[in-house]
């Protein structure tokens, strides 16, 4: 089985919303350090800690999904480009 086009659109949506989901995560992980900061007895952070962390879970998914559909969109396109000239992907099922 040859791989000789695909869907440029369809990859981009699916990836897009894996780069979201993995935005997500590293939100939690930003809004959990600023927490973290914000209660630091050391330190006055006032209310920018947990605002940083709020923005961080609502940022980061939208700019990781959004670049991870921006930049597969591309690849895929190329791919379809590259793969026209060389022939594409073989895989072997078995």
């Amino acid at each position: 089985m040859v791989v000789r086009r695909v869907a440029p659109l369809s990859i981009a949506k699916v990836a897009g919303a894996l780069y979201a989901l993995i935005g997500l995560i590293a939100g939690a992980i930003v809004a959990l350090a600023a927490l973290g900061g914000a209660f630091a007895a050391d330190q006055d952070t006032g209310f920018m800690g947990p605002i940083m962390g709020v923005g961080a879970i609502v940022a980061l998914p939208l700019l990781y999904g959004g670049f991870g559909f921006v930049f597969t969109l591309i690849a895929a396109w190329l791919y379809n480009v590259v793969a026209g000239m060389v022939g594409g992907i073989e895989f072997d099922v078995a």
